[in-house]
């Protein structure tokens, strides 16, 4: 008698793999739609069909073993296969709408290939991006008008979205002759822009007068206000352009920020398949410990 075959659900691949990529249980059945004690039930029974523990659970944090090691990229190929079949030619679950919301400078800097790839990809999926700042972007979550958004945040625990990475932010002039103005001048962004907090948290802490100079919303206005000279302001050290000048060591230290991916309570579908592949195209640096 040949042995009993067994079919893998790809639900519960896919409750693995997000597990993996987000580090938490919490986290993945927020973006998956479902709660904790479901992904923990769908991890155990995707165990019990392989016969093998995919992770490790005698540590703090999520860790896999040598056979979930195994399983990742295998799990990850089927899913894309899958997601690509559905693409070209399923119906249902891949056609709507995604709206989805990022700050300025991080939907320019990196959402434009993400979001192309993703809509040619999908092409019955109509995409709907707002760009704005995080508080008002967690406002038209919460008004349920929004389905997905990146957003800057205080490092915090999983209770405020999915952490995708820190972002170290540095100060930055036309010319470090600017530093010799008193009171200093600085570049802002209005309130409640994170960035605008850490530079003013930083210069009262330092006891440093300064005096707002340049406030505009758009990325764009304050680097035509920095490339003009008209004072100094704070950038992503990632966004730093070469015309300007990064002043190390000059100015008092800023502290991070973190870069994290929130979704409305029950978001599944088209929804939850760009959410992971935002994670997988953004998550910087290693994802278990």
């Amino acid at each position: 008698m040949s042995a009993r075959q067994v079919n893998l659900e790809l639900d519960l691949l896919r409750a693995f793999l997000t597990v993996v990529e987000t580090g938490s249980f919490t986290r993945a059945a927020g973006l998956l739609g479902r709660t904790q004690p479901a992904i923990s039930l769908q991890i155990r029974r995707l165990e019990d069909q392989l016969r093998s523990p995919l992770l490790d659970r005698s540590g703090k944090g999520i860790a896999l073993t040598t056979e979930g090691a195994g399983l990742l990229p295998q799990a990850r190929h089927l899913l894309r296969l899958n997601d690509e079949i559905i693409a070209t030619l399923g119906e249902g679950d891949l056609e709507g709408e995604v709206r989805f919301g990022a700050p300025e400078d991080i939907a320019t800097m990196h959402l434009p290939g993400i979001l192309g790839a993703f809509a040619r990809s999908h092409p019955r999926i109509r995409l709907s991006v707002t760009c704005d700042y995080t508080a008002n972007l967690l406002d038209q979550m919460s008004r349920g008008l929004l389905d997905l958004a990146l957003i800057k945040r205080e490092p915090v625990g999983p209770e405020l979205g999915v952490r995708v990475w820190s972002e170290p932010l540095v100060w930055v002039a036309l010319d470090p002759s600017i530093l010799e103005a008193s009171p200093l001048p600085v570049i802002l962004a209005p309130a409640p822009d994170i960035y605008r907090k850490r530079a003013l948290a930083a210069l009262e802490a330092a006891g440093l007068s300064f005096r707002a100079s340049f406030t505009s919303p758009s990325l764009a206005g304050q680097m035509a206000a920095l490339r003009a000279g008209l004072g100094v302001g704070v950038l992503p050290a990632a966004m730093a352009p070469r015309d300007l000048s990064v002043l190390r060591d000059i100015l008092p230290p800023l502290s991070d920020s973190e870069i994290a991916l929130v979704s409305m309570r029950g978001t599944g579908g088209p929804a939850a398949l760009l959410a992971q592949e935002v994670l997988r195209a953004l998550e910087r640096g290693p994802l278990l410990p």
